[in-house]
């Protein structure tokens, strides 16, 4: 079992990166709340690169909700949805002044092979960007149906599932009119993932991890 932040010298620098207003919520946010609920040193740089009028404002109140306890810094850009990768030299642009200003020591990005144009781009570029970082992507149901096998798992207790999605339906009331947009939907997939890796109280987030370096 690897732990993460173990240093307590210094602050766990996190950075978030998700293309739309609850993309980080629904992928990682029951780590993040965990992570944070662990330690009170945590710096979380929470980035969403597609939001405008109420689905900004909808994504700066969540991102405060799953960061409270931790030092924030939570920026909300306006790419065009649906449109990232002909978009890409302004994307590319952001992250190359993004490194100068912020080194993580945790990333959390979208799955590489996700469906979404829009997450597949913010994936690759995650990767050109930090190549000397531990980089986790995360997982996001939806029609497509591209989930994969993750190869790495956050254990989760049950009140901390229930926080996450409390806070996710809470936040977005914007989405609720969308068939998948539900606490089963949440609930279901952390529970198989659970499954999948014998988690205590039955519940974990998946994530994808393609290189890892360990110090001993």
């Amino acid at each position: 079992m690897l732990n993460i932040g173990l240093n307590q010298v210094s602050p766990l620098r996190i950075l978030c990166l998700g293309s739309h207003s609850d993309d980080l919520e629904i992928g990682c946010g029951g780590t993040l709340l965990k992570l944070i609920a662990g330690r009170r040193d945590v710096i979380a740089h929470w980035i969403v690169f597609s939001a405008t009028d109420q689905r900004a404002d909808e994504a700066r109140k969540s991102a405060a909700r799953f960061l409270a306890g931790a030092e924030p810094d939570i920026e909300i850009k306006t790419f065009r949805d649906g449109f990232f990768p002909y978009l890409g030299p302004a994307v590319k642009e952001f992250f190359e002044a993004l490194k100068l200003r912020f080194s993580p020591d945790l990333i959390f990005t979208h799955f590489r092979d996700d469906r979404h144009q829009d997450h597949r781009l913010i994936s690759d570029l995650t990767w050109n960007t930090f190549r000397d970082h531990l980089i986790l992507e995360y997982e996001i149901p939806k029609y497509d149906g591209d989930l994969g096998s993750p190869n790495f798992f956050v254990h989760l207790d049950r009140a901390t599932c229930r926080r996450k999605v409390g806070h996710i339906i809470e936040s977005f009331q914007t989405q609720r009119n969308r068939h998948w947009f539900t606490e089963d939907t949440f609930l279901s997939l952390m529970r198989l993932r659970g499954v999948e890796c014998g988690a205590g109280d039955g519940y974990a987030e998946g994530f994808f991890c393609r290189k890892a370096v360990v110090g001993l």
